[in-house]
């Protein structure tokens, strides 16, 4: 497979992740940072950081609207809901093992 359509098919595989993530607002970050050591602001921290490696403005609330669909804070006014003290535990446990 060449580089093109490589980088093509990544990029579709991308959108459709996000798409489903945006589906999804029943799964909260929290829960994915614990089962899979990251979460939408993971990925909004990504591109971002892929951003700024090929010189392109990007702020983290840019980065974020893209990933989330929405401004952020619109986003977890309606979808976040408090972390249990259960969640907040196995986050702290599972951060120290992923270096977060």
């Amino acid at each position: 497979m060449d580089d093109k359509t490589r980088i093509e098919l990544e990029a579709a595989v991308y959108r459709r992740l996000v798409d489903h993530l945006r589906q999804r607002t029943d799964v909260q970050n929290i829960d994915m940072m614990n089962l899979a050591g990251f979460c939408r602001n993971c990925l909004s921290n990504w591109m971002k950081d892929a951003a700024d490696a090929k010189g392109i403005p990007m702020t983290k609330d840019e980065s974020r609207e893209i990933v989330y669909g929405e401004p952020f804070e619109q986003w977890k006014a309606k979808h976040q809901k408090e972390a249990s003290a259960e969640q907040k535990a196995a986050f702290a446990k599972a951060s120290a093992a992923h270096n977060h």
